[in-house]
């Protein structure tokens, strides 16, 4: 049986077979625009909205909601038909609504300060289990209207790319957010990001860069031995002739191991050779992983640096440090209690 949000309106059409024929697009409309659950449906039968319920049951079980930031950050662990557990994070700011939502249960990229690389890698997720969570945020947001989606949850978005895509295009299609304003990130799945180029998609991508010298990437993101730095490049320069979208490197700070002088020379002259932006990001604590990040005086040192040289820079507001916001964490502490037959 398939989920709420893995069926098409054509799929939709030939379930409600013996009904009138606008009802498909009423309920795909009613579920993607309108972000309404069967039973808020009031402008259809109420013993079709009981069908439809059964018909196409929701894939994301909430097993934890925690609330940070003073109400501006939410973050959940669903659990799936299976048993395996996701994160999605909600991030209500000033000027914009952001949700962070996971591709994968779990990643096997094993980047080595990562709570979700340390966990393993147990599938991908469905188009529908993506979409879900968006819907989800965007129902918990209002009546604010969520307005920006970035693949930097769970997992590595490009393998998981079949689904990837076509979650992409439901979002930029049937649920009306502009592709200019989704995220795909990246480790530096090089052959995937020449494919996501071709799909006429504008959507931004930032690649988790973290160092600008193969020895040092290669500890810290292993897929760099397979694509090292300059092939990596040769990439992002390609997907920004094809798409015009800037890219931006995601660069998470770690006291005495990336924050150094030459990380940020070495930095520089690679993002300057692309015009990327660099988004820094104060290292979350990751149990397990026996460094700290950055201490607030030396990101402002390396931000500063880095625009001394002409790069343009922001650093993330890092969020929900109290409700376990750093990547896999949450799912973390939560898997064994929830796993099946626990």
């Amino acid at each position: 049986m398939k989920s709420r949000y893995e069926v098409e309106q054509e799929e939709l059409a030939a379930l409600l077979e013996g009904e009138p024929a606008f009802r498909a697009s009423q309920i795909f409309d009613a579920l993607h625009q309108g972000l309404k659950i069967p039973s808020e449906m009031t402008n259809i039968p109420k013993t079709l909205r009981g069908q439809i319920d059964e018909l196409l049951p929701p894939a994301l079980i909430e097993r934890v909601k925690l609330v940070g930031d003073k109400g501006m950050t939410t973050k959940w662990a669903f659990a799936l038909h299976d048993g395996a557990i996701i994160e999605t994070v909600l991030m209500e700011y000033r000027n914009r609504v952001t949700v962070c939502v996971s591709s994968q249960a779990g990643c096997a990229m094993n980047c080595s300060f990562c709570a979700t690389g340390q966990a393993g890698f147990s599938r991908h997720l469905t188009t529908g289990e993506i979409v879900e969570q968006v819907i989800t945020a965007a129902r918990e947001a209002a009546p604010r209207r969520l307005s920006n989606v970035v693949f930097m949850g769970m997992g590595e978005p490009l393998a998981n790319y079949n689904n990837l895509t076509r979650a992409l295009r439901r979002l930029s299609g049937p649920v009306g957010i502009s592709a200019r304003h989704l995220t795909v990130s990246t480790v530096g799945m090089v052959p995937a990001m020449a494919k996501l180029a071709d799909e006429r998609l504008p959507v931004s991508l930032a690649v988790s860069l973290h160092a600008a010298n193969d020895e040092l990437r290669s500890e810290l993101v292993p897929i760099n031995k397979r694509y090292p730095l300059d092939v990596l490049h040769a990439a992002c320069a390609s997907y920004f002739d094809k798409t015009h979208r800037r890219i931006s490197f995601e660069w998470a700070l770690i006291d005495s191991v990336n924050d150094r002088d030459q990380d940020i020379e070495e930095l520089a002259e690679y993002a300057s050779s692309l015009a990327a932006h660099v988004n820094l990001i104060p290292l979350n604590p990751t149990p397990g992983y026996l460094v700290r990040g950055s201490t607030p005086e030396r990101v402002k040192a390396f931000a500063q640096g880095l625009e001394d040289r002409g790069v343009t820079v922001t650093v993330r507001n890092t969020r929900g440090r109290e409700i376990d916001a750093a990547c896999g964490q949450l799912a973390g502490s939560q898997a064994v209690s929830i796993r099946p037959n626990a």
